[in-house]
């Protein structure tokens, strides 16, 4: 091949290369501003007035003022209802966090690394279990939990909420492909019994895991809908997810009907919902150095 063959050929790789890089960018840059747009907007909403929403550009700033009156406006709600679901909500999230990792560990944990009879049973039956879909099991739920009196209780909430199959199959690939078995062997030879080799061994060194498993189960927790709408009839019950509802109702933007002295605007109506979504975030953003261990882990076999 001569130079000059050579030469135009490194120039179709390089426009090629570029061309390619270009598309790339352009389709990131697109699927940001379609997630972020509709964020921008909506903390600015916040920051305005009912008419000024209306009429003023979407994306101008508003004023300290009009956030202080939507601030009022959402917590002075009802009489303080949304303090009251977001307690609700931490209450319901965290008291099924801490079952789901009492039990989501130690059955992955279980499954990988010790032998007993239906092993490979109870693996399958986990696997069928996560892709069924949640909301096709709060009838059957409903159900057993009616029968039993817990109906309208917190504990019809967090016992659902903390059957959380993804988390045991996590911790099960963790314990399968991070965890070297001659570090447990050695640790059975200096003494220990089945629980000592678990607690002072496998769990110090599964840290990230169980931080991906609480960050998962603490997210779905909380944003959870269907099941705490179902299962509270009374709005004193609600999680802050369900008692955005009474709010949506309370707007005359969209129940006409609403109108009146307990009524909510759009501002804060959009106020509630950053409000609802802030504890979430605040999670991830101090959990992100576990988060990052947990994905990759596993991702190398001893």
């Amino acid at each position: 091949m001569t130079m000059a063959a050579l030469s135009a050929e490194r120039r179709r790789s390089s426009l090629s290369g570029w061309s390619g890089r270009s598309i790339i960018g352009v389709l990131l840059v697109v699927f940001v501003l379609f997630f972020a747009v509709p964020i921008v907007w909506l903390l600015l909403a916040v920051t305005k007035s009912s008419k000024t929403l209306v009429v003023a550009h979407p994306f101008s700033p508003g004023s300290w003022s009009a956030f202080v009156a939507n601030w009022h406006q959402l917590f002075d709600f009802q009489d303080g209802a949304v303090t009251t679901w977001i307690g609700n909500s931490a209450l319901y999230a965290i008291g099924a966090l801490v079952i789901t990792l009492l039990v989501s560990i130690p059955a992955g944990y279980a499954l990988a690394l010790t032998e007993f009879k239906l092993r490979q049973a109870l693996l399958v039956l986990t696997l069928v279990v996560m892709l069924i879909p949640s909301t096709a099991l709060v009838l059957p739920i409903f159900l057993e939990l009616n029968s039993v009196g817990l109906i309208g209780s917190p504990l019809s909430v967090i016992l659902p909420m903390s059957f959380f199959p993804f988390g045991v199959y996590l911790t099960y690939i963790y314990f399968s492909t991070s965890i070297p078995r001659d570090i447990l062997a050695a640790a059975r030879i200096d003494g220990c019994n089945g629980f000592q080799v678990f607690t002072r061994v496998a769990l110090p060194l599964a840290a990230p895991i169980v931080a991906l498993v609480a960050f998962f189960s603490f997210v779905q927790n909380w944003n959870n809908f269907f099941l705490p709408f179902v299962m509270l009839p009374s709005s004193d019950g609600y999680p802050i997810q369900v008692g955005l509802t009474s709010l949506l109702a309370a707007t005359p933007a969209f129940n006409p009907s609403s109108a009146g002295s307990d009524s909510v605007q759009l501002p804060t109506l959009a106020l509630g919902t950053i409000v609802s979504i802030l504890p979430v975030l605040i999670v991830f953003l101090f959990s992100q150095r576990f988060l990052v261990a947990g994905m990759t882990a596993g991702g190398t076999k001893e």
